[in-house]
């Protein structure tokens, strides 16, 4: 079946029971989508730069860049509580208790929306108090408010989405969500441009065309959901909340939560360390940030697919089953990012220059890429056994942690080198690895002494 096809049956039943087959089967067929999918968010991400820096202003390329910190920090509480959803419908798909997957469907949508209504308040609220924090300069500030308050006013679609692709991946289907974002990506591509080239509405039409594209893609997720014909069927007139659910929900998803909201909001204070160094430093790094978000992806995408593997083959206690998916989860996560950092290191001073030219930002760049890329073994290490624990229903102790190693340790780290060490580009560089290292060491340690599986949340 084609994928033209495969749109034009997007209620068709698509779920993977993952607590049997081949485990290396599952797992590829689940990130690849995933990755994919992800890769066209960057793509899309970096049209939106491009336009912005090439058709409006330097003040609005910078505006609209520098807000990311902002919308991570509420977002990414969101994305960690709805987790938690991913994580319940996971185990009961995988023990075979439809009902209490419709529960807990019907639940993670209804609080997506009280929830929407909440964030969107908060979001345009707190608007003037983060740039304030953040010192943002006067001229850029109005663009960056007005970015913020388009983008907020519509954050209803991009939680839908969230919430309904993570539902669809709990029982094993990554491909729905990826053609989603595919429309999304190319929608939001050509507003973008009919926007700002044809309508010259600048800054207010890029967020514009972000919020169309996101509302676009929950109703595709919405509307999937509904011409379902297995457990995950919304109806309408269901929506309401199961109180007992909601805890299982919020006992997952509330620790992963915070965890992303507080280190978004601690990587507002390690970028002014790297502000330090001058300009063409913050543009060195503005690229090596850029290719960075391109490495990562395979990792997190496979460690999604084992947030999912875990959870459906706990909830059947096929802990064998689970530990085998983790090995090999984390093995070809390593394989695949030592894949890509060849050309990385090898290839660094051209890979910078496409975003800029200048020497000196070359020069930064191609330093950054070549310190940090080695460490990204790391970070899968770090990542897949974070997702599993996930799985199991334990996100409590990698928020801890997360928290511990990616924002307090980092900030000790920086301010130790800062200012009584060596105060240079790649020694305050090093705190995001050293970080990395910590993470892993320590997420090693524990699953292989504690019993994390008994976290398990649905019933035997």
């Amino acid at each position: 079946m084609t994928g033209i096809k495969k749109l034009l049956h997007i209620g068709a039943k698509k779920d993977v029971d993952m607590t049997e087959g081949s485990i290396l089967r599952h797992l590829i067929t689940f990130a690849v989508p995933l990755l994919i999918g992800n890769i066209f968010q960057q793509l899309y991400n970096t049209v939106d730069s491009w336009v912005v820096g090439n058709y409006v202003s330097n003040e609005a390329f910078s505006a609209v860049g520098s807000v990311g910190p902002i919308i991570n920090m509420l977002i990414g509480f969101f994305m960690g509580l709805s987790s938690g959803a991913g994580v319940v419908i996971s185990q009961y798909y995988g023990a075979k208790k439809y009902d209490k997957v419709e529960a807990t469907v019907h639940t993670a949508i209804t609080m997506t929306l009280i929830l929407s209504v909440l964030f969107t308040a908060i979001g345009i609220l707190m608007t003037p108090l983060m740039l304030d924090l953040m010192n943002t300069p006067e001229e850029v500030f109005p663009e960056s408010s007005a970015y913020l308050t388009i983008y907020f006013s519509g954050v209803i679609g991009l939680m839908v989405y969230n919430i309904g692709s993570g539902i669809l991946r709990a029982v094993g289907d990554s491909q729905r969500p990826f053609y989603f974002l595919v429309i999304s990506a190319v929608t939001n591509t050509v507003l973008d441009i009919v926007f700002v080239l044809v309508f010259d509405m600048g800054v207010e039409g890029v967020a514009l065309a972000t919020v169309i594209a996101q509302c676009l893609s929950a109703a595709l997720i919405i509307r999937t959901l509904m011409r379902s014909s297995n457990c995950c069927k919304l109806y309408l007139k269901k929506l309401k909340l199961n109180f007992a659910v909601l805890k299982k929900i919020v006992r997952v998803g509330i620790p992963a939560g915070i965890q992303m909201a507080i280190t978004a909001f601690s990587n507002v204070f390690v970028q002014s360390y790297i502000n330090h160094f001058g300009p063409d430093c913050m543009s060195g790094w503005t690229a090596y940030a850029k290719i960075d978000q391109f490495l990562l992806l395979p990792m997190q995408s496979l460690a999604l697919a084992s947030t999912t593997f875990v959870g459906q083959n706990l909830g059947v206690q096929q802990l064998d089953r689970a530990k085998q998916g983790i090995k090999l989860t984390l093995l070809i996560s390593i394989l695949s990012t030592l894949v890509l950092m060849a050309p990385v290191l090898l290839l660094a001073e051209q890979l910078v220059t496409f975003f800029n030219s200048k020497a000196e930002v070359v020069e930064y760049g191609s330093l950054l890429l070549r310190i940090m890329s080695p460490f990204y073994v790391f970070c899968c290490i770090n990542q897949v056994l974070a997702g599993a624990l996930r799985g199991a229903g334990n996100s409590r102790t990698p928020m801890i942690i997360m928290v511990c190693s990616f924002v307090i340790f980092r900030q000790i780290y920086l301010y130790v080198m800062a200012n009584f060490v060596s105060n240079d580009i790649v020694t305050i560089a090093l705190g995001y690895p050293a970080g990395w290292v910590l993470s892993s060491i320590i997420t090693i340690i524990y699953y292989k002494v504690s019993k994390w599986e008994r976290f398990r949340i649905v019933e035997s």
